[in-house]
């Protein structure tokens, strides 16, 4: 409650003092727009409102004060990208009403070389962590991977349970979600801010397919040095683990056979996959000059894609009798508050650049900022945010980091894309505090993880996530545009 009072005390005074400090080299309506973005990065770093409240509150308070007309101002609510956001949405959420996420939790866990393994178990588990995060939401694969990660501790028994190896495994659960949401476009909402303010800012597309040449080995590299490092911090303290063997197997066969509904949700999402990386497929092979490519990218973008699978839900059967494989009231269900957050932060960045409130705020860092050529800007915006994932969640930290990347790029007469992409990727990470991310919220609150080390674990891989971002990006960053 301190906290909250805080802030909105904090951001009455950041929007009083700058609406009424006299800045010249702004136009008034950047200048009215620079004092509703401070009131709105207090809130979102506070969290005083609900952050998609706080979005809501600056566009319309962007309006009020006449920085834009209301039409121009929520245009960005109807973006493209935000169709493939509640499409996304609604396919993981059939997935998760149909267990489908359990059903492939327990097949990988179940594999023979897992065996009785603590260390092949800890493998096992973060790999499928990472995999659903790819697709669906960081958060609700925690949430779901979490249960199935003290299901494991609990026949462990109580002494592994509360050892080094009970921490890794909680920690595996967040960290391995919040890495595998890098894999591609929708695995995470930065993903899409980025991809938004590129497309808008720079006029230059990323399709599903190109995101994932760079996404994908991200994942895999910092997945690496996860894993390596947890397994490092829990060497010798689990020997063979026959019990866990033993309940993964009962759980796996609990799920029994597969149903209708669960084939169904199967289809309709790898009906939308395919979708999403057809149009990549044909470029590799007519070249990206071809007419069937250019077809392809302008009538089926992701979003449609994402629309069409969650539509083709209403169609196929589900496992009850004339019931479908979802319903409305169960599609609606969804997490609007990020769809909301995601139009309100995209939507102010989108006025920052109208207005020239971007190019201002970007030639004055640059001059303050020890920035020296491209590679020195993409360090500088992966480390930046960062450090502000910690602070705030990573929606907001990519709706902060991103426009001010590109206006300090274009300020100082960079090419903006590699470090656009940096920070955007580097925003989803945020590993030392509970509160960086809901996903280390959820496993920190098993009591299992002392706060201690999550600090001391979670420093390790913001700098070895950072250090392969900025490494990764600079080598396969061009084969994204």
């Amino acid at each position: 409650m301190t906290r909250e009072r805080a802030g909105l005390a904090i951001a009455a005074a950041a929007f009083a003092a700058i609406l009424l400090a006299p800045l010249p080299s702004l136009s008034p309506e950047a200048h009215r727009l620079a004092a509703v973005m401070a009131a709105v990065v207090v809130l979102w770093v506070s969290e005083a409102i609900p952050l998609p409240a706080t979005a809501l509150l600056g566009v319309s308070a962007a309006v009020a004060l006449g920085v834009a007309p209301a039409r121009e101002a929520f245009a960005p609510f109807a973006d493209p990208l935000m169709f493939l956001f509640i499409g996304a949405f609604i396919l993981a959420r059939a997935i998760f009403l149909h267990g489908l996420n359990r059903r492939v939790a327990y097949a990988v866990l179940s594999l023979p070389w897992v065996g009785v393994s603590a260390g092949r178990i800890l493998f096992a588990f973060g790999a499928v962590t990472a995999l659903i995060s790819g697709w669906i939401s960081n958060t609700a694969t925690t949430a779901m991977m979490f249960g199935i990660g003290i299901s494991i501790l609990g026949a462990m028994g109580d002494d592994v349970r509360r050892s080094a190896f009970g921490t890794a495994l909680m920690l595996m659960t967040s960290f391995a979600a919040s890495i595998g949401g890098l894999a591609t476009p929708i695995g995470t909402p930065p993903n899409v801010i980025g991809l938004g303010f590129i497309r808008s800012t720079l006029g230059e597309e990323v399709s599903f397919f190109r995101w994932m040449l760079l996404g994908v080995p991200v994942v895999v590299a910092s997945y690496a040095v996860l894993y390596g490092w947890l397994r490092f911090v829990t060497r010798g303290t689990v020997g063979d683990l026959a019990a866990t063997r033993a309940l993964i197997a009962k759980e796996r066969d609990t799920l029994g056979p597969w149903t209708r509904g669960q084939r169904s949700v199967a289809m309709a999402f790898g009906l939308t996959v395919f979708l999403w990386v057809l149009p990549g497929i044909v470029a590799l092979v007519a070249g990206e000059e071809s007419a069937t490519y250019r077809a392809l990218s302008e009538r089926l973008p992701e979003g449609v894609a994402a629309i069409a699978g969650a539509l083709l839900l209403f169609l196929l059967p589900g496992d009850e009798l004339r019931r479908r494989a979802i319903t409305w009231e169960q599609a609606v269900q969804i997490d609007w508050g990020v769809v909301l957050l995601y139009g309100g932060g995209f939507a102010l960045g989108v006025l920052s650049f109208r207005t020239g409130l971007a190019e201002a705020a970007g030639r004055g860092l640059t001059g303050m900022l020890p920035i020296s050529g491209a590679l020195g800007l993409l360090a500088a915006s992966v480390v930046v945010a960062v450090a502000l994932s910690e602070a705030t969640s990573n929606t907001a930290a990519a709706n902060m980091v991103v426009p001010v990347v590109i206006s300090i790029a274009q300020a100082a007469n960079m090419d903006p894309f590699l470090p656009t992409l940096g920070a955007t990727m580097a925003a989803s990470l945020g590993f030392m505090l509970p509160v960086s991310t809901p996903c280390n919220a959820i496993v920190y609150g098993s009591g299992l993880i002392p706060l201690g080390k999550m600090i001391r674990y979670g420093i390790v891989l913001d700098v070895a996530g950072a250090i392969i971002i900025i490494a990764l990006v600079s080598l396969l960053g061009s084969a994204v545009r």
